[in-house]
């Protein structure tokens, strides 16, 4: 399948590369906005924008560089372009750096979530073997108690 982006003057490694940039269809140094949503009613959303990075949408043109005039403008459109390339990097590593904000958020949101339910419904055995045979300790002596002090009046009363 070969796949050919327009006003693309380059060479041929250069448009693999751009070609190759997409993600579901999405491929944002030809142009392409890709939006991320944070969470599952979709109102809560981010929406990292693309640019042309092909030869028009960099503004560089084919030039003869027959005079000095012209090798001057043409390194200026190429200083341009290196700007608007490093801008859009930075721009995109500031999305970037929201994204995993929020990732590693919900990943703890998750990980509280999950460790609440499992206090919830996971028993340890041991500890409930524990307090069981506390409990039915403290019945015992209860009990026990109670004997004594029904014995102990008996004996009370005896005496009269």
């Amino acid at each position: 399948v070969e796949v050919l982006i327009p006003d693309f003057k380059g060479d041929e490694e250069a448009l693999r590369l751009v070609v190759d940039a997409s993600y579901r269809g999405i491929n944002l140094l030809l142009g392409d906005d890709l939006t991320t949503f944070f969470n599952e009613d979709r109102t809560s959303s981010l929406v990292t924008e693309g640019v042309d990075f092909s030869s028009a949408g960099l503004a560089l043109t084919e030039t003869n560089f027959s005079s000095a005039a012209v090798v001057d403008a043409a390194a200026d459109a190429v200083r341009d372009a290196l700007e608007a390339v490093r801008s859009y990097g930075s721009t995109l590593a500031n999305d970037l750096s929201i994204i995993q904000t929020r990732r590693d958020f919900t990943e703890q949101t998750i990980n509280t979530l999950e460790s609440g339910a499992d206090d919830l419904t996971v028993a340890d055995q041991n500890e409930e073997g524990a307090n069981l045979l506390a409990l039915q300790t403290r019945q015992q002596l209860g009990v026990t108690s109670l004997s004594l002090a029904s014995q102990s009046q008996q004996s009370v009363l005896r005496l009269f």
